[in-house]
This record gives C-alpha cells, sequence and structure tokens, in this order.
C-alpha cells in the first residue's frame, strides 16, 4: 500500500516542477512588449541622451508564492507517508520544508535579463529606468524617448 503513498508524494513534486518550468513560458517584457492595460493609455513622452548603461538583474516580485505552493503542496504529499497518524504528520511536516524551500528556490530563479540606463532629459533631469534588454540595446550618447510613466516608461530609440 506504499506505492498510492509515493503516487501523492510524486504528484505535488511534478507540479511544483512543473510550475516552475510554466513560469518560464511566459511572454517577458520588453521594449515592444505592452500589457493589455497599456492599451489605449496616454503616454508622456520626453526625449533625451543616454549618459550611462548597465547590466542588471530584474528579479521576479516578492511575493510568496512559490514558497507557499511548494510547502503546501509538499504538506499534501508528504502526509500520505507512514501507516499511523505520527507518521503522517511528521511526513506532512518534512513535506512542507522541503516543497517551501522547492518553490522558493523555482520563483527566485525566473530572473530576467535587465539593463539601468541613465538619460539626461532634454528638461535637464537626469533619470534612471530599467528595463528588460541587452547592454548592447543602447550606447552612451545615443538620443532616445522616454515614454510611461513614473510607475511603467520604457527608453526606445
Amino acid at each position: 500500500m506504499k506505492t498510492p503513498g509515493f503516487i501523492i508524494l510524486c504528484s505535488p513534486a511534478i507540479a511544483v516542477f512543473g510550475a516552475g518550468a510554466l513560469a518560464g513560458c511566459t511572454p517577458q517584457p520588453g521594449v515592444s512588449s505592452f500589457s493589455q492595460n497599456e492599451v489605449g493609455q496616454v503616454a508622456q513622452v520626453q526625449f533625451g541622451q543616454v549618459t550611462a548603461i548597465r547590466q542588471v538583474d530584474i528579479r521576479p516580485g516578492e511575493t510568496r508564492l512559490g514558497t507557499i505552493t511548494g510547502g503546501a503542496l509538499g504538506a499534501i504529499g508528504g502526509s500520505q507517508i507512514g501507516s499511523s497518524t505520527a507518521a503522517n504528520v511528521a511526513g506532512g511536516v518534512a513535506g512542507a520544508v522541503v516543497g517551501g524551500a522547492v518553490g522558493s528556490a523555482l520563483q527566485g530563479s525566473s530572473r530576467t535579463a535587465g539593463i539601468e540606463i541613465t538619460l539626461h532629459l532634454d528638461s535637464g533631469d537626469d533619470v534612471a529606468i530599467v528595463q528588460p534588454g541587452d547592454p548592447r540595446d543602447f550606447r552612451v550618447g545615443d538620443r532616445v524617448r522616454l515614454s510611461g510613466t513614473s510607475e511603467n516608461a520604457r527608453v526606445t530609440h
């Protein structure tokens, strides 16, 4: 009768790893990619010159979704191990700990390559913006366009 418990234990692990794999398939934002919320919205446009560029890693949002999901799935799977209540509880706790660690690691591993671009705007202001991209996309001295809002802006040629 250990086989059904093993199948249930494997299923949450597969679900956690599957969720991590699917996260890598989600569309990545970019300078030519717009979310549904941005369509039809008026965006302020400013022009300026690139004064500095540096490569950065863009981490996913600081949520606990991966940890919580992994912990819950691990607890469900772990609680199926053993033939007594004490063994089931111990398995559930161990499964939650391991599942939470795996879920957190999967969520934290989905980083996007990005750049921080510092601009000197024609208005005289200096601003910096982080966006997905490669440092070779821009050069110091390039004339660029900054469009969007303070919460959602992008730099383009």
